[in-house]
């Protein structure tokens, strides 16, 4: 009845059927080497650490996401953060698994939600993506940070802004002694991954990697 009354549609072409079709799914500009080791940004040949990372103080070992954070791509996560489609979160997941290896993790963990978005939006994107791709890898999915602080959104700020903006903002549950991956719905400047994985190493986690669906790309990330 539900799919009679309101039925979904493509958030990249508009088409009914789901909400990413097979044609938009088969054009997402999915991340291919080279790409930079430690970061994932792309470039133009492997790098361990590129121009966007180098110098940088990252909590997170290597940082792997599936897509370009292109206009289409904005439609899609807009779709899903801003307009409630919590199921968005399992095609995300599948996208992921297809671009991706899975990874040699113990447990999967998500940053945590800011309280009053959350609410906003009634579900938290990054939370539900951790818990698909944590039962497509067969890894377990604990809550393993929580928000120590508030923050403000990170949207329009520098990126000497954005780190500042995430600096101890997030605390662990209690001890980690686990390799953790680290899920995110988009990678932008990287500061709030980096932040997380910080407080997740000064629990005890001995390697944290992250694993976005998407990524920003910045035009100036020569080797």
């Amino acid at each position: 009845m539900l799919q009679l009354l309101l039925p979904q549609r493509c958030l990249v072409c508009g088409d009914a059927g789901s909400q990413l079709c097979g044609a938009c799914r088969s054009a997402l500009p999915r991340l291919v080497p080279p790409l930079c080791e430690r970061c994932g940004a792309p470039t133009a040949w492997p790098v361990r650490r590129c121009r966007e990372c180098s110098g940088r103080q990252l909590g997170f070992g290597r940082a792997r996401a599936a897509v370009a954070y292109d206009a289409s791509v904005r439609r899609l996560v807009a779709g899903w953060k801003e307009r409630g489609l919590r199921r968005f979160a399992y095609d995300a997941a599948a996208v992921v698994a297809e671009c991706l290896p899975r990874p040699e993790a113990e447990l999967v963990a998500y940053v945590p939600a800011d309280v009053r978005r959350r609410g906003e939006r009634g579900h938290h994107p990054a939370e539900r993506l951790a818990g698909a791709l944590a039962r497509r890898w067969g890894i377990r999915c604990e809550p393993l940070l929580v928000r120590a602080r508030r923050s403000e959104r990170q949207r329009g700020l520098s990126l000497p802004e954005r780190r500042r903006n995430v600096t101890g903002a997030f605390a662990a549950t209690g001890p980690v002694s686990d390799s953790i991956v680290l899920v995110d719905d988009v990678y932008t400047s990287g500061a709030t991954v980096s932040a997380a994985a910080s407080a997740l190493r000064a629990a005890g986690a001995p390697q944290v990697d992250v694993v976005t669906f998407a990524r920003t790309i910045r035009l100036n990330r020569a080797t």
